[in-house]
């Protein structure tokens, strides 16, 4: 099966898919390595993997070659954040068709006003729902594999509400998305709310630190949620794992006592798949001396 395939099965089985985030493609080969399903590559975290924070200062062009070098080194479905389509309607069309071509499986695009801002900061605002809808029918119109998944989500829950955020996305759903995302619910008993009330399969976003509760896979999965985002969880452990290594690195001026928790120079070759890119070197590259 393709890619897209693959998640078009996920999203049909009736149980709870674990999806974690990735900041960069490295990340992404180490969700891949480590056995999940599918890989979620983070908007946010690639906005603080370049310095920045999630407020939408990177392009659609430099997201979007990002995520082509990404599903290029990955066999698994790779859910892509498009944010709020980077403009409106007409913007979203030349957004689907780059992401389209990069090969995602699926890919969000959220109801914030343009430029957006992380799901979790105070502050947001949200256009309208008939100028969503007419974003999501552009999104829907525009692909050209049915196969690609469209995830519709809402950021009014922090504007208007829980109750108008789940209607929003069962408008979306209308308009043709195929799974929906409520952001950031504020407690157990609205999670199960979402999971309960939209039309289509329903996404959450585990996000440590965040308004939603990080509860456990199994009971996301007794809600009836079929995809689960974890955007934040490698990329925080990098950061932690980094400042030890640094401050062991100032401190002592080598890294002996933190070298038995680092990877090896083998663990970082499996990593890039190294042995493949030997392969094909021993295969091609002849000596024409």
């Amino acid at each position: 099966m393709t890619p897209r395939q693959k998640l078009r099965e996920m999203l049909a089985r009736k149980t709870y898919t674990i999806v974690p985030g990735a900041y960069d493609t490295l990340t992404a080969r180490l969700v891949q390595l480590a056995g999940f399903e599918a890989v979620y590559l983070t908007g946010g975290g690639y906005s603080r993997a370049n310095g920045y924070p999630d407020i939408g200062l990177l392009t659609m062009t430099e997201v979007s070659a990002w995520i082509s070098r990404t599903v290029d080194a990955v066999d698994i479905p790779v859910i892509a954040d498009m944010d709020a389509g980077y403009g409106n309607a007409v913007n979203v069309v030349r957004a689907v068709r780059e992401y389209e071509k990069a090969g995602v499986a699926a890919f969000h695009l959220e109801d914030q006003v343009s430029p957006k801002k992380c799901g979790h900061y105070e502050g947001k605002q949200v256009v309208s729902r008939a100028e969503m809808i007419g974003k999501i029918k552009a999104a829907v119109d525009t692909r050209r594999d049915a196969g690609l998944a469209i995830i519709a989500r809402s950021d009014a829950r922090a504007v208007e509400g829980l109750e108008a955020a789940i209607a929003r996305v069962n408008a979306y759903l209308e308009a043709g998305a195929d799974v929906g995302f409520v952001q950031a619910p504020q407690s157990a008993a609205e999670l199960a709310a979402v999971a309960r009330s939209l039309s289509k399969p329903a996404l959450v976003n585990v996000f440590e630190g965040g308004k939603t509760p990080p509860l456990p896979a199994r009971e996301l999965d007794a809600m009836g949620f079929r995809l689960g985002i974890y955007p934040s969880q490698t990329h925080r452990a990098a950061i932690a794992a980094s400042k030890k290594v640094l401050a062991v690195l100032r401190r002592d001026g080598d890294t002996a006592a933190v070298e038995s928790e680092l990877a090896t120079f083998a663990d970082r070759e499996e990593a890039v798949d190294a042995r493949r890119w030997g392969e094909i070197e021993s295969r091609y590259v002849k000596d024409v001396r």
